[in-house]
């Protein structure tokens, strides 16, 4: 064809070459002109609508909101992103120099944009045919991920060269790549360095080495594909490529790369929130928080912001420091969790968790993944049981483990009646009144009897479960456990600073989040008695007063309706003195004194101790009648504890913001609620209630102990406070749902054991501390009296006192005789 052209019917065609070369160099300008123009215009029509520059200058990044305990260690973390912003000097080196070796290596070089990186990006998407690589620098990614969306067209591509073009005129090269290294997301809820080293390496970004560096690095690409919890050879792979680049550019020498290749790469996370009954104590921060952080308070505190409650909370980067004390709360929720579990075994066998078929039961072993170490430290575990006989049940554990729970291990197991306490039900005796195959069931390891020879006389010890001695081929002992159906909480504050150093708020945490300790009103029954008692010692009332324990009628002025409140016991004693009326908790006594006081002045000492309900002026108040938190009874205990200052709980003690401005601080805050002289005669008229009176199982050996128990009517509730000069302490079990705990499960049976539990694993953090008795004091016949008082007065006021009480009584009489 090309021969064609240059011959036409056999003769030469003489050619203008000029022309020709001419033409052709106008055309390839036009061409480059009109080209030119279209990209231009391109440009101009991308950049008509391209977003303000300053949401990068003035970067305000998601931050996650650290909880810290009173000890400094952290509670918990909230987030919506797991962010912790930190500066290029608080980075090794080579953290920010193995990213730029796998993302941007000429990031310190170029504009913005790296024109090789952008036709290199171009040849590969034209020979796969497909978007396959960007192209991008570091300043382009930070462009794409704060101001445009992620789409894969070259419209994006064109603003994001743009703006990145700009941003560089704005920022300097070490404030973008700060913005990069602390906003990118690196998988696993991580955002930044620092959060990433936290969560794969559990340490902070300053301490990680150069292969860990590698890893991180090697994440940006594609977090959760390289992520190395999930694909931990993808990821070291990955990391050898980031050093290999880092070699290649000689910014690590080849024995650093040697040495980095080599280092074991160990990845675990450190906790964020601390698990077990701290969950209790960080929910009511969260709670506690979002109620403060509101439109009105955040204008009030001078807070610039969008934001409120849940969202200020979880992306404002706030430090909020807490009067939780780690080694109280675990020990208050172990306690609480206990004495459920011991009250739930009192009351009766509800039945197997379900009961599986025949098909499920062939598969339980080998899907069930058991192991001896789960029934560790007295861990419960799922179990089926496999076969039933009188003396004791089989049962299948996993993996080829099986157990066997003696009929011993199940005795408690009776059949459900509130009406009947467990002290006089009969234990099981015959396994198979209980079980059946099928039922699948909780166990615990039962410990093992151990014979041992001493001289003559062979001696049995129980020795806990050891997992290095289980074998598939010897069945375990176990013992038969249920989850409590009953809830109850426990309240512990330390009365000189209001500090509330465990609180644990039902049994378990994951079953439900209500806080039965702060969100939970129950009538505390005679836990309120204290109260009553209080107010008399101001009226002229001493320990030693008579007072009258008979029947009682009251007939309400107003309504005509009649009251006739009755003892626990549904017994009298006639005149006992005042302390032994409270030790012993009679409750006639109580609305007698209540009575000659008067109700008002009653009330007005229980708003004077801190408690918060509306108290109607009736004499049932005097019994507990009106429903308190378990958290504010114990804030009214406290001021028995302290000299009679009323002291306000602390939670949260401060909230600072990023820039360590203070947002919040809760000072202690005390108030004279009572004299010194009436707190110390009811710190010492408590005491008796624990040494010799209902609250016995409160005490512990060689702590001056002081509290009240408490029970509603037919023991739906049963309370008990306790507390030393050092330590107030409230204790609540009770249903969601109104019902009885079952006969007999009073205060002292039900709540004061778990009191115990408690305060005999944290008294060793304290000395051991009496009440110290105040000015104006003497004591008489082991009582302790106001000074100011003569003995003849006392007298007077015994006689007095007992002279109402038969009054009272007589009025009562008088009643009865006019109604019937």
């Amino acid at each position: 064809m090309l021969s064609a052209f240059f011959f036409q019917f056999g003769t030469p065609v003489r050619i203008p070459w000029k022309k020709f070369f001419m033409g052709l160099s106008a055309l390839c300008l036009t061409g480059m002109l009109l080209g030119g123009g279209a990209v231009a215009l391109l440009f101009y029509w991308a950049s008509r609508d391209l977003p303000n520059i300053t949401r990068i200058t003035d970067y305000t990044p998601l931050l996650a909101t650290t909880v810290l305990a009173r000890d400094g260690s952290q509670l918990g973390v909230f987030y919506h992103e797991k962010r912790y912003p930190i500066g290029l000097g608080d980075m090794p080196r080579y953290l920010p120099l193995a990213f730029l070796a796998a993302e941007d290596a000429a990031f310190y070089s170029h504009p913005g944009i790296d024109p090789t990186a952008i036709i290199r990006a171009i040849l590969t998407n034209f020979r796969y045919g497909s978007n396959r690589s960007g192209g991008s620098t570091i300043t382009q990614q930070i462009v794409k991920q704060l101001l445009l969306s992620s789409e894969r067209t070259y419209t994006r591509k064109i603003k994001e060269a743009l703006l990145a073009h700009r941003l560089e005129k704005y920022l300097a090269k070490d404030e973008i790549l700060s913005i990069y290294l602390n906003h990118i997301n690196l998988g696993a809820h991580a955002y930044g360095v620092e959060a990433a080293a936290r969560t794969y390496f559990g340490k902070h970004a300053a301490d990680i080495t150069l292969a860990e560096s590698a890893v991180l690095a090697g994440l940006p690409q594609a977090p959760s594909r390289y992520n190395p919890f999930r694909h931990p050879e993808k990821a070291k792979s990955r990391q050898m490529y980031v050093l290999g680049r880092l070699r290649d550019l000689q910014w690590i020498t080849p024995e650093e790369y040697r040495q980095a290749a080599e280092e074991p790469l160990v990845y675990w996370s450190i906790p964020e929130n601390a698990g077990g009954a701290a969950q209790w104590y960080l929910e009511e921060v969260r709670r506690l928080l979002m109620e403060f952080f509101s439109e009105k308070n955040l204008a009030a505190l001078g807070v610039e912001t969008s934001k409120y409650g849940e969202d200020y909370v979880y992306e404002a980067g706030l430090t909020v420091r807490t009067a939780m004390a780690p080694a109280h709360q675990e020990a208050a929720g172990q306690a609480l969790r206990r004495g459920l579990e011991e009250l739930d075994k009192r009351q009766g066998w509800r039945g197997s968790l379900e009961r599986l078929g025949e098909e499920e039961r062939r598969s339980f072993s080998a899907r069930n993944g058991f192991t001896p170490l789960d029934l560790a430290g007295g861990a419960w575990v799922k179990a089926l049981v496999t076969r039933v006989e009188q003396r004791g049940a089989h049962v299948a554990l996993g993996q080829g483990y099986t157990g066997v729970i003696a009929v011993e291990g199940l005795a408690w197991a009776r059949k459900p009646n509130p009406k009947v306490a467990a002290a006089f039900a009969s234990p099981v005796k015959d396994a198979r009144q209980i079980l059946v195959p099928g039922d699948l069931i909780w166990v615990s390891a039962a410990a093992r009897p151990v014979a041992s020879q001493q001289g003559k006389r062979k001696k049995v010890t129980m020795e806990p479960y050891d997992p290095a001695e289980a074998r598939t081929d010897t069945p375990i002992p176990l013992v038969l456990q249920q989850e409590p159906a009953v809830q109850g909480a426990l309240v512990s504050i330390e009365p000189q600073s209001g500090d509330v150093v465990a609180m644990i708020g039902g049994y378990s945490f994951g079953e439900s989040h209500f806080n039965r300790a702060t969100q939970s009103r129950r009538q505390p029954g005679s836990s309120f008695k204290p109260v009553v008692y209080s107010t008399a010692l101001d009226f002229g009332f001493t320990p030693a007063s008579t007072v009258l324990d008979a029947p009682f009628v009251y007939v309400n002025p107003w309504t005509n309706q009649v009251w006739r409140p009755a003892n626990y016991e549904h017994d009298y004693k006639g005149e006992l003195p005042l302390y032994q009326a409270l030790a012993l908790s009679r409750n006639t006594c109580t609305v007698r004194v209540a009575q000659q006081v008067g109700i008002a002045n009653v009330i007005q000492r229980a708003k004077a101790l801190g408690l918060e309900p509306q108290f109607p002026e009736e004499l049932a108040v005097s019994l507990g009648a009106v429903a308190v938190s378990p958290l504010n009874l114990t804030q009214a205990y406290a001021a028995f504890a302290n000299q009679g200052l009323g002291v306000r709980p602390r939670i949260i003690t401060s909230i600072t913001d990023t820039a360590g401005r203070e947002l919040y601080r809760q000072d202690v805050e005390h108030w004279q609620a009572i004299t010194p002289q009436n707190a110390y005669i009811m710190a010492q008229l408590l005491k008796n209630v624990v040494n010799a009176g209902t609250g016995t199982r409160a005490r512990i050996e060689g702590r001056f102990i002081a509290g009240k128990t408490g029970t509603t009517n037919e023991e739906h509730d049963a309370w008990f406070v306790g507390f030393t000069p050092y330590l107030a302490t409230g204790v609540y079990v009770g249903y969601d749902q109104l019902q009885s705990l079952g006969r007999q499960e009073q205060g002292g049976r039900t709540a004061a054991p778990v009191f115990g539990y408690y305060r005999s694993q944290v008294e060793n953090l304290y000395p051991p501390q009496d009440f110290v008795m105040p000015d104006g004091i003497v004591m008489q016949d082991s009582f302790a009296y106001r000074s100011d008082m003569p003995l003849e007065g006392r007298a007077a006021t015994d006689e007095e006192g007992a002279q109402v009480g038969r009054d009272t009584s007589e009025g009562g009489e008088n009643l009865m005789r006019q109604m019937f």
